[in-house]
């Protein structure tokens, strides 16, 4: 696998602040570049699956390094680092890290536990529910118009051709199909227009929501198909981590004295 010198520059950006060690890499003009980064750098690529721990890779990063540390120098030298500019983007990146470094601690010393995966997950199905339905609907811009088309079912027409009128183009010519869903992906009230009807039945009154007026068909209901707690674990885990970083931010920012 060829490294593209973008992968290979992100891996070293990652690891510029990799602690030094006695052994180094290469000493240029003076200044020491521990080989410890080379080996952070490595385990960067790998993990991301950008390469595989090589001869070759490690010429090729030692190699990256010795030039940037090249051009770091004759940065200095040109006073690059003293630019207002440069400053700002150094203190944000320097500020990137540590803040980083603390959430990391955070949540190593604060884990999600099992038994808020499960809470969340048992939470999810409830709000979810059991069931999944198969709706149609017809978006009109008055509730006149609406009444008028339920009327029209009413009298015989066929919804899926008066479905050809619908504001909703998306629908408008596939009979109005919104596929199946549970109520749960739809705006409550549009929602509640549906679950209480027959299979076939449609909705006695216009259903309205932000979008106009909706005449609703419900053709059929079937069990939900949820994922299993082990299938959508990682990601309940990544929720709720950002969630206890975020309130933990809160509770921070609302102790201190801003003025």
């Amino acid at each position: 696998m060829t490294l593209k010198p973008a992968h290979l520059l992100l891996a070293l950006i990652a690891v510029s602040a990799a602690p030094a060690f006695a052994q180094n890499l290469a000493v240029v003009n003076g200044k020491a570049i521990p080989t410890s980064r080379v080996d952070e750098a490595v385990k960067q690529l790998v993990a991301a699956g950008q390469g595989q721990d090589s001869p070759q890779l490690r010429l090729a990063i030692k190699e990256e390094m010795i030039a940037r540390e090249v051009l770091m120098q004759e940065a200095i030298k040109q006073g690059y680092d003293k630019k207002p500019d440069v400053r700002a983007a150094l203190d944000n990146a320097r500020q990137a890290i540590v803040v980083n470094q603390l959430a990391r601690d955070y949540i190593q010393k604060n884990p999600v536990t099992d038994a808020e995966i499960k809470a969340e997950y048992d939470r999810f199905k409830a709000q979810t529910g059991d069931k999944e339905y198969h709706v149609r609907h017809i978006l009109l811009d008055t509730e006149a118009d609406a009444n008028a088309v339920i009327a029209k079912i009413k009298s015989g027409s066929k919804f899926e051709e008066l479905a050809k009128q619908s504001k909703d183009t998306g629908t408008a010519n596939n009979g109005g199909d919104l596929d199946w869903a549970t109520p749960s992906s739809f705006p409550p009230e549009f929602a509640a227009g549906f679950t209480g009807l027959q299979k076939g039945g449609v909705t006695e009154k216009p259903v309205k929501t932000a979008n106009g007026f909706h005449v609703i068909k419900l053709d059929d209901t079937r069990a939900a198909k949820l994922p299993s707690l082990e299938e959508v674990k990682p990601q309940i885990q990544d929720a709720l981590a950002q969630k206890k970083l975020a309130d933990y931010r809160d509770q921070m920012v609302k102790k201190a004295k801003v003025q």
